[in-house]
């Protein structure tokens, strides 16, 4: 078990930043960037067991490319977000998919304890297109995307988000999931790996 030093204001998400994410859910691509919080109260280390909550019957994994913020972001243009980067990290943005369908709005599919495991922060490459993110249950590949399908780039997303909400030193930025998420079980083991570069992996079991 690795004990996380992450300790971000905020948790922001991308949603449906891969067009087949968007299909196999039956969404349309967004025009704009969608994004949403997670609380930090929802952050687990690689080796933290993720709790499925008795409130849910279909939580998934969604395996993500993960950013910490190394610099305040405000208004900033791509270029600026961009070099403000610290560190990329593996993200596991786990979600009640049953409670997302049926609340108005996600925080609670989205933030349950436990639903948020974040891997050791790694480099940052020099091309952020580059980046490839894999989800493993059980040792099966189940994800796998790179940042070039992105339908709004790092950097464009960076950018959007500080022109609402200023981002802060120690903030997470969490960029979409490509298609393939998928139910986990109790005893499962859910691994999300940003290839070379960062890694998490959990196991699954119900709340007690």
């Amino acid at each position: 078990m690795t004990t996380t030093t992450t300790r971000p204001s905020k948790i922001v998400c991308i949603g449906r930043n891969y067009s087949e994410h968007a299909k196999e859910l039956g969404h349309d691509v967004p025009k704009e960037p969608l994004f949403f919080l997670k609380p930090p109260s929802s952050i687990i280390a690689n080796g933290d067991a993720i709790e499925l909550p008795a409130q849910s019957r279909q939580v998934e994994h969604e395996g993500e490319i993960g950013l910490i913020i190394g610099k305040r972001l405000r208004s900033a243009s791509p270029r600026d977000a961009a070099a403000a980067i610290r560190a990329i990290i593996a993200l596991n943005d786990v979600t009640a998919r049953d409670l997302q369908k049926t609340d108005s709005q996600w925080t609670r599919a989205k933030g349950f304890d436990t639903f948020c495991p974040i891997g050791e922060p790694g480099r940052v490459p020099n091309d952020l297109s580059s980046l490839t993110v894999v989800t493993r249950v059980n040792g099966a590949e189940r994800q796998r995307g790179t940042a070039s399908e992105m339908i709004f780039s790092i950097p464009d997303l960076l950018a959007y988000v500080s022109n609402v909400m200023t981002l802060e030193p120690d903030d997470v930025v969490a960029t979409g999931t490509p298609a393939g998420v998928g139910i986990l079980q109790p005893g499962d083991d859910v691994e999300v790996e940003i290839v070379g570069v960062s890694r998490v992996k959990n196991p699954v079991r119900a709340r007690a």
